[in-house]
């Protein structure tokens, strides 16, 4: 591993990590030993951050480590599959978060927000220097959509050195004429990074000239997955539906997958069952089951369960859109105690791909599949039925039939 990443598993320490506060103050404390003063100097892999609160006055700001080399790992949710919470909460932590207010509409008007959006469009790892306010202090930062960051401080003044452009993001940046969703759709389809799309959108550099403004980066993943989502689903309801039930199973960061494909006209689900002592279900001594259904028509209203929803349906409609096929997707997630705190949408996203990289387990029948979900699920499958509105029309209509 890189020097400045390395991940400590020895002695006290390591047995406390089991706790996500002390993890996420113990790995910040370690980026705040490398700041002297309030210059910050390091490669930003790139990454910005726009945040929400006080809207459309907003914060903005560049995300730098006090390191310098390839860092790209540290904001590339694609490459994060495979690492433990331990590891993707250092990389986070790392990154320092300089806080600068302005106004969503300021998007490339100001000195400061011209260079948020050049940091967003650059295409690798950019010397970033941030001159804050005062010393970064240690906050703690839970966010189940966006990714976690290390400490934070307001920005003075930020200079960048060997920015260079992301030749796709950057043609698309200069078309002032091509809507928001439709860069999003051509970005994707010329081989763009769906995190690299992310910060795009959220640094104002996509969409009607006139309209381009700061996206608050919560709201940048969800409207990303969505609309990648809705593009690919246009094609994928008018191909056949697959022959027998496929299903893909994963377990990762403690979180058990399974991805059911069902014969028939598109439909999704997605179901979420966390136990005690998990991000969603601290108080309740109970499992906590929630679930987001939508029709052959889509939704109109926005997802109980929020970004996961359209992150995992993103990833399926990829699956079906690659077979050149439709079906019926429910997916099962059961979060374990060991998912100690949250990482982010694309935890949902990039699993749920990983987990249709691989070869489906094929069935024949509903009684095939229940057998299945019993061999790798915890919870009873007359659970997963009673809270899932997809399994529960599909075998009315499998007795109707």
């Amino acid at each position: 591993m890189r020097e400045g990443i390395q991940v400590v598993r020895t002695g006290a320490v390591y047995r406390n990590m089991k706790d996500p506060a002390f993890m996420k103050y113990y790995y910040k404390f370690q980026t705040l030993e490398k700041v002297s003063g309030t210059d910050v100097y390091g490669s930003s892999p790139p990454d910005i951050f726009v945040g929400r609160f006080g809207y459309p006055n907003v914060y903005i700001g560049p995300l730098v480590p006090p390191t310098s080399g390839d860092t790209s790992i540290m904001a590339t949710p694609e490459m994060w599959v495979g690492k433990s919470i331990e590891e993707i909460v250092q990389y986070r932590s790392n990154l320092i978060r300089g806080m600068y207010k302005t106004n969503i509409h300021k998007a490339d008007n100001g000195r400061i927000e011209e260079m948020i959006a050049e940091l967003a469009m650059a295409d690798k790892y950019s010397g970033v220097e941030e001159v804050l306010k005062h010393k970064p202090s240690i906050g703690m930062h839970f966010d189940e959509n966006s990714q976690p960051y290390g400490p934070s401080a307001g920005l003075k003044d930020m200079r960048i050195d060997n920015s260079t452009a992301n030749p796709k993001v950057e043609k698309a940046y200069f078309d002032t004429d091509m809507s928001a969703t439709r860069a999003i759709i051509e970005l994707y389809e010329k081989g763009v990074p769906v995190s690299k799309i992310q910060k795009s959108l959220a640094g104002g550099i996509l969409g009607y000239g006139k309209n381009r403004k700061f996206v608050p980066t919560r709201w940048s993943i969800t409207a990303v997955d969505d609309s990648l989502g809705k593009h690919m689903l246009k094609s994928v309801k008018e191909y056949d539906s697959i022959d027998a039930i496929q299903v893909y199973p994963l377990i990762a960061l403690d979180n058990r997958w399974l991805v059911i494909v069902l014969p028939g006209a598109w439909e999704y689900e997605l179901v979420e069952a966390w136990y005690p002592n998990t991000t969603w279900n601290k108080d309740s001594p109970n499992i906590e089951i929630f679930s987001s259904y939508e029709s052959f028509r889509g939704r109109s209203k926005y997802a109980e369960i929020g970004g996961c929803y359209y992150a995992a349906r993103l990833a399926s409609s990829e699956l079906l859109d690659k077979l050149k096929r439709q079906g019926k997707v429910v997916i099962l997630r059961e979060t374990h105690s060991g998912y100690i705190m949250p990482v982010g949408v694309w935890n949902v996203r990039e699993h749920v791909r990983e987990a249709l990289r691989g070869k489906p387990v094929e069935l024949n029948g509903f009684e095939e599949l229940f057998a299945f979900i019993r061999t790798r699920m915890d919870i009873p499958v007359n659970t997963w039925i009673n809270n899932s509105t997809l399994l529960t029309l599909s075998i009315r209509q499998k007795r109707l039939a």
